[in-house]
């Protein structure tokens, strides 16, 4: 059975700086890629950024700069380092498996 669980959300002031981490379980995670999706209630789910198995990575216009994907096959992990965040970046943050698979989800919020 297949599982993503995220943990590393919480309450950040504007300028700060959030780990998210996504835990997978499953014999899926070094041969897929890895995402990290944001959605605010009652909008599309948004793609944040992306990892490849291979390591290439991809980022949306709005966090380019601030936001850094990565990988560690070893642990079966992907994180999400967030840094200068804004309010603007509050909402909950899904990791995905090729999307295929999905986490439940774990909220930032940006406010001060």
């Amino acid at each position: 059975q297949v599982q993503l669980v995220e943990s590393g959300g919480g309450l950040v002031q504007p300028g700060g700086s959030l780990r998210l981490s996504c835990a997978a379980s499953g014999n899926i995670f070094s041969s897929n890629a890895m995402g990290w999706y944001r959605q605010t209630p009652g909008k599309e789910r948004e793609l944040v950024a992306h990892i490849t198995s291979g390591g290439t990575t991809w980022y949306s216009n709005f966090v380019k700069g601030r936001f850094t994907i990565s990988r560690d096959n070893a642990k079966n992990t992907v994180y999400l380092q967030m840094n200068n965040l804004k309010p603007e970046d509050t909402d909950v943050y899904y990791c995905t498996a090729a999307g295929r698979y999905w986490g439940k989800g774990t909220l930032v919020t940006v406010s001060s």
